[in-house]
């Protein structure tokens, strides 16, 4: 592939990659609090759903990554244990966006290397340098800020969107744990294929018991608005996508320019969401988004120079 051809490629990768992931939060979020389908399990296992179903069309018919089979008992038992960490951070990032704005939503997110670092070290016991830990210090002060200036700060909406974050970061520690053998190292895109049937199990049983009118409702609300389905669909191809693209990006791109380009994801969203659902911001609260995503940002560079 020439240098040109291969720019275009890339940019397209990531054209896709912004449209995808900022495009299934902003479709959550008018679902979730905007359209009256306040089912955010259901919603999940929507996404799940696609993912499953996608994901073996392009390992398997498409050949887009090689398929790679589990080979024990064992590796199957950890990737269920991924699996029911994945569905907790999902469930309560989607529960959150019922009661926060976007905006807020992802300030709070962008902790995520925060309780990254938290369960790194928890968990394994090494240090890393004090540059990197005093990187995260700002992180977290942005959010506290951000908080106090948040016009429409929500209690129960912030703590889910908080435990989403670390159940997040926890998961990503707990693959590096669990997966770490060459044996039974996985690449995302096969992980998520083992991943998804797991969570449609999970998380059936809990809309049906957490959210016992979503057949009606959803039934009801197809009815009444004729592009309900349509946007289901959308929002849950989107949600594969989000991941067949950040599988793509990280492929073909550097860890730096991975991490540069995840930062100004969050922004753009920011900006979006502020300009599609109106939402009040203040000062203090675009300020406090700001430190955290510079903290962030201090963080990466810290982690790859004294890694």
């Amino acid at each position: 592939m020439s240098s040109k051809k291969e720019a275009i490629f890339i940019c397209s990768l990531i054209v896709l990659w912004y449209s995808s992931n900022i495009g299934v939060l902003l479709l959550n979020k008018f679902l979730l609090s905007n359209y009256g389908f306040r089912f955010p399990i259901f919603l999940t296992m929507c996404h799940m759903s696609a993912c499953a179903i996608l994901s073996y069309i392009s390992i398997v018919f498409l050949k887009v990554v090689p398929l790679q089979t589990l080979k024990s008992r064992s590796q199957f038992l950890k990737i269920a244990t991924l699996s029911v960490v994945f569905c907790g951070s999902v469930v309560g990032g989607n529960i959150s966006l019922r009661y926060l704005a976007v905006s807020f939503n992802q300030a709070v997110g962008a902790t995520t290397p925060f309780f990254t670092a938290l369960f790194a070290y928890l968990a394994t016991l090494k240090r890393e340098a004090w540059v990197t830990y005093a990187a995260l210090v700002p992180v977290v002060t942005g959010v506290v800020i951000a908080s106090g200036g948040e016009p429409s700060f929500h209690f129960f909406g912030f703590v889910m969107c908080i435990s989403a974050t670390a159940a997040r970061a926890f998961k990503s520690v707990l693959q590096g744990i669990l997966l770490s053998s060459d044996g039974e190292k996985l690449n995302s895109m096969n992980l998520l294929l083992y991943m998804s049937p797991i969570a449609i199990l999970v998380l059936l049983p809990a809309a049906l018991i957490m959210e016992p009118n979503v057949v009606d409702v959803t039934l009801s609300l197809g009815r009444e608005h004729k592009f309900m389905w349509l946007l289901l669909l959308v929002n849950s191809v989107m949600a594969y996508s989000a991941n067949l693209s950040n599988f793509l990006v990280t492929k073909h791109t550097s860890a730096l320019t991975l991490q540069v380009l995840g930062n100004a994801k969050g922004a753009v969203a920011v900006v979006i969401s502020i300009l599609l659902f109106k939402n009040p911001v203040t000062v203090i609260g675009i300020g406090g988004y700001m430190i955290t995503v510079m903290g962030v940002v201090a963080y990466g560079e810290a982690k790859r120079r004294f890694r």
